[in-house]
């Protein structure tokens, strides 16, 4: 399992670090990541998932089983 949002499809992004004298090296911004018990109303029970901040925020204004859905994830497997 990597570091990736369970319910957006987030990950980490290639950039580079640039230095004042404009050297440029390789590093990744990984997304901002939390681990989150959400109750689960359809199925009467707690689903622990990796999820990005925007991805909360989302799911308090539309729900976790239409963003589920949405995903295509199965969340009587977590």
């Amino acid at each position: 399992m990597g570091r990736k949002c369970d319910l957006t499809g987030k990950k980490a992004n290639n950039a580079f670090s640039i230095s004042h004298s404009h050297r440029r090296t390789k590093r990744l911004q990984h997304a901002n990541l939390q681990w989150k018990r959400v109750w689960w109303t359809e199925g009467g029970r707690w689903v622990r998932l990796r999820l990005s901040t925007k991805a909360i925020k989302t799911l308090n204004h539309r729900g976790l089983q239409a963003m589920a859905k949405e995903a295509g994830i199965n969340l009587s497997q977590y």
